[in-house]
């Protein structure tokens, strides 16, 4: 033992090695008398006056070095071994003595330091499921021959399914723990014996037979403690249910309780599989297609019952239920699974620490909040497991007397009882702090708000709201917001709430007055987020999100107030509101490598794999993702370049999901071609090739086939001539980027880059893609597929793309010719299309504006194109350097543009948030920033002011 025990309890220890030596002498089995077995020995006893019981009634346990205690492998392993005597007195005596035994090695190999807490706690489930399922095969024996085999209405044989709940379910049963139980059936029928039952009573007495086995006390004592009291209206419901009762109940019934008890439930013992389909039918009770924040309530009502137990028992240590404990863990832990279980699958896990680390790994619980939770609960559970161990009691509380203190605080390596009562006051500190923050943050659901505030709210519900009071409030001015407000609750999706619902509205409203009013533009905040609250009045987990997460209050404020778009973007998608929470950028997927694993994670989520399903989820991601990136540039965590660059990754990768699932779905309905690969690709052009993308930027696509296939035949039940096939696949695509779903569109698609511009066919092959930019493309055809890429599609005929772009572009011009010619498309696309006035700038089309910068970079690699490094690039900041190093710019040059181009996209993104068109304001640093760019690009030889 690595502490010193006082003498009583040395004595005590010493004594009963003694008896248990005694006892061996007189059953003729040979005790190792050996250190190293009797100093486990000495542990085990302790540790437990279990342990000490069962060696003197089976004694043969100690037989030679201990070596059932010792061996590896859980009691699944030995569980076979058992003969289940036909008598029921000896089948239960039989089932006792093997739980004792297995228990026996539990302790032994815990407080030897031979397994750690989840081997411990894992192999513990596992005893009791070997011991549910041989008591379950016993009773079905014993049910098969007075009334034959339970049948459905086909013939087919039903059995029991045992569903586990709590620390059984979760793989993590305690020491002394009951074992909570749910049993169904799967279907109707009756027994096919000679005394038919209705399978409704032949299961609730099969269930009978089962508890029975495991739970009636005997002179060995009892095998499991049962606990039926979780099934379907508890006491007063019966035994066993059919799964479409089940089914019912949880639909009408159901409480937010039990959805907290079904995360860890599973199939522990009976049929399984159909266990498993039971999961399944019950899942959308548990997990909630959205992000579900009502499930705070839930939270609070089962924090409420169990306060009032502690106060009415006295509970305030019990390690379980008293503040700090055991449940808060769970709780905390719970509470993300269920608000995020019904979006993200890989929430949906059992155990507490298997659960916690995919919390942690989804950034939902912070690393140092993780590891506390994590420390807390490793040493909170040993504690309860040899508080357990010691009497093989079902309690939660410290022994009193200080000898067993002492032997619990030795046991578990600590000096004495006062350093690991420290140890405890510390953890559960942290813990009840932890969860009283989450259970009501600061400025949540119970912060004080200004009475006038809730007078203003009640006013505009009553309709004697008035623009002066709203103006006297700090909303000025206040005639719109008056109308806007008046009109809320008589909105239908207001007047169609629940109560519950009304209630936590009128709970939220006011304190949005509060949060808008802290805004850059209180009326104009205020009048988003009465859109906001109108558009999610049907979905109470928004507006529980809002009432129960103050941060989220405050930044959607903040954001309403200082961007437009982001505001609307909101307003269109709710489910964005999830970001607003937790804006952060540092875990999303910025290079398209990592976006298209992502988008693949992401539909992976998904039940069914069925394109409708599947184009609204990639829909969703790349709204989450783009708002995000939103944030990021909006706060001033992204520059402009970088964010347009990462726009541009992440609508590559939904370009690139969107074609292969095309794909997949032409071949369902038509076949393949032959060949390898589909022998199709996308080429991105505009701001998408070019790495440019903004928040509201088109796609520019173009669609080039393999035309050696165009005449070939797909080879499925309805098959298509190649070139039809192809054309078809090009229309999906694009169908699907600008189809309609819940939360927008995708993206808008122009493809009138194509050959032959919109007089051309939607998709080119490689063949016909060729000749025309060879034979019969303009200069300013070959400007734009200087910023083409290939973006999607077949590798193979991607890296052909690539290499004939090189080529096209790369014939010997006439550097003067070039500059002329780009220098008159230029002057022709400003007199067409420059908005700026004497007041205001055009960012793009303005003298010294973006495209006075791509126009005068493009003409330079077109005119000198053969030079290393100039078309391996298409994103302008790249264009720079490639032509600084390649001798077309100077230092100055380069800078000046890298400059220019930096500051005018981020004047042009900010247009954007503001829901502006990219028109600026005049101001001396934007004159001063056109200016150098004139200078540099006149410099050039390039004609752009005439």
């Amino acid at each position: 033992m690595p502490v010193q025990p006082s003498p009583a309890l040395r004595a005590l220890i010493d004594d009963r090695y003694g008896d248990l030596a005694a006892r061996c002498r007189a059953a003729g089995i040979p005790l190792h008398d050996d250190a190293g077995v009797a100093e486990r020995i000495r542990n085990t006893l302790l540790a437990s006056d279990f342990a000490f019981d069962v060696w003197c009634h089976q004694p043969e346990l100690l037989a030679p070095g201990l070596q059932r205690l010792r061996a590896g492998g859980d009691a699944s392993t030995r569980v076979g071994a058992l003969k289940l005597s036909d008598d029921e007195a000896a089948c239960m005596e039989t089932l006792r003595r093997f739980r004792h035994a297995e228990a026996l090695r539990l302790v032994f190999r815990d407080v030897n330091d031979l397994d750690e807490l989840p081997e411990t706690l894992s192999a513990t489930s596992v005893l009791y499921e070997a011991l549910l399922s041989a008591a379950l095969g016993w009773s079905e024996r014993w049910m098969a021959a007075r009334y034959g085999q339970a049948r459905d209405s086909d013939g087919a044989v039903q059995r029991l399914v045992v569903v586990g709940f709590g620390k059984l379910g979760g793989s993590e049963l305690n020491f002394s723990s009951d074992i909570d139980l749910v049993l169904a059936y799967p279907h109707g029928g009756e027994s096919d014996g000679a005394r038919t039952l209705d399978n409704s009573e032949y299961f609730v007495r099969l269930g009978r037979q089962l508890v029975r086995l495991l739970h009636e006390p005997t002179m060995d004592g009892i095998c499991a403690r049962v606990d039926l009291r979780l099934r379907p209206f508890g006491n007063a419901g019966r035994l066993a249910l059919s799964f479409a009762a089940m089914e019912q109940y949880y639909q009408n019934e159901g409480r937010d309780w039990e959805r907290y008890a079904w995360i860890k439930a599973r199939p522990v013992a009976g049929d399984r599989q159909a266990g498993k389909q039971l999961q399944e039918l019950l899942r959308p009770f548990i997990y909630r297609k959205y992000l579900d924040y009502t499930a705070f309530a839930g939270l609070r009502e089962m924090k409420a019952l169990i306060d009032a137990e502690v106060a009415r028992k006295d509970l305030a240590d019990n390690l379980k239920l008293g503040p700090g404990g055991i449940r808060e863990i769970e709780f905390i832990v719970q509470l993300t699974q269920l608000i995020r279980g019904g979006r993200e699958p890989s929430m949906r896990v059992r155990g507490l620490l298997p659960a916690l680390t995919a919390c942690e790994a989804r950034g939902h619980i912070g690393a140092a909040r993780a590891r506390m939770l994590r420390e807390a609960y490793v040493f909170l559970r040993r504690l309860e497991n040899r508080v357990q161990m010691l009497r093989d009691a079902q309690t939660h509380d410290i022994p009193d007397d200080e000898l067993s203190r002492e032997r619990i605080a030795l046991g578990l390596g600590h000096p004495d009882w006062e350093t690991l009562n420290a140890t405890l006051a510390h953890h559960r500190a942290h813990v009840s702090e932890e969860f009283a923050a989450v259970l009501m943050p600061q400025g949540g659901r119970a912060a004080k708000v200004p009475a006038a505030d809730n007078v203003l709210w009640q006013h505009a519900c009553d309709e004697s709201l008035e623009a002066g009071t709203l103006e006297a409030s700090g909303f000025v001015p206040g005639a719109e917001l008056a109308d806007a407000l008046l009109k809320l609750p008589q909105a239908s999706p207001v007047r169609a709430m629940s109560a519950r619902s009304r209630e936590r509205l009128d709970r939220l409203m006011p304190q949005l007055f509060g949060v808008a009013r802290e805004s850059a533009v209180p009326v104009a905040c205020m009048l988003r987020l009465c859109r906001l609250v109108q558009a999610v009045a049907r979905r109470s987990a928004y507006l529980a999100l809002l009432e129960e997460q103050p941060l989220a209050r405050k930044r959607l404020a903040r954001l309403f107030g200082d961007s437009a778009f982001l505001a609307e973007r909101v307003i269109m998608q709710p489910l964005l509101l999830d970001d607003v929470l937790d804006p952060r950028i540092d875990q999303l997927p910025l290079k398209r490598a990592d976006i298209s694993a992502e988008i693949t994670r992401v539909l992976g989520t998904l039940d069914e794999r069925e394109a409708e399903a599947e184009l609204e989820r990639i829909n969703e991601f790349k709204a989450s993702t783009a708002f995000r990136l939103g944030l990021a540039f909006n706060d001033g965590r992204a520059d402009a370049v970088a964010t347009a660059r990462r726009l541009a990754a992440l609508a590559e990768s939904v370009v690139a999901t969107v074609t292969s699932l095309a794909e997949r779905e032409l071949a369902v309905q038509h076949g393949r071609l032959p060949g390898e690969g589909s022998g199709f690709a996308v080429l991105g052009y505009g701001s998408l090739g070019g790495e440019e993308l903004g928040f509201a930027s088109d796609l520019d696509l173009v669609f080039v086939y393999d035309g050696r296939r165009a005449q070939a035949m797909s080879d499925g039940a309805r098959p298509l001539e190649g070139a039809r096939w192809y054309q078809r696949l090009a229309q999906r695509v694009m169908n699907w980027l600008t189809v309609l779903t819940r939360g927008g569109r995708m993206y808008e698609v122009d493809t009138r880059l194509r050959p032959d511009g919109s007089k051309g066919l939607l998709v080119s092959s490689l063949d016909g893609f060729v000749a025309y930019q060879r034979g019969r493309a303009w200069t300013w055809e070959h400007q734009a597929l200087l910023r083409a890429r290939p973006v999607a599609g077949d590798r193979a005929l991607t890296a052909q793309l690539a290499e004939v772009r090189r080529e096209i572009l790369a014939v010997p011009r006439d550097p003067a010719a070039v500059l002329a010619e780009v220098s008159s498309m230029r002057q022709r696309w400003r007199a067409e299309r420059d908005r700026s006035d004497a007041t205001q700038f055009d960012l793009k089309q303005g003298h010294g504006g973006l495209l006075d910068i791509e126009f005068a970079l493009q003409g330079l690699v077109l005119a000198h194109a053969q030079r290393p490094g100039l078309l391996e690039v298409t994103a302008n900041a790249s264009v720079i350097g490639a032509c600084h190093d390649a001798g077309l710019l100077n230092a100055n040059q380069a800078a000046v543009l890298g400059a220019a181009h930096a500051e005018l996209l981020h004047r042009a993104l900010r247009c954007t948030m503001d829901l502006r068109s990219r028109i600026a304001p005049r101001d001396e640093a934007l004159a001063t920033l056109c200016a150098s760019v004139r200078e540099v690009t006149a410099a050039l030889g390039f004609t752009f002011d005439e």
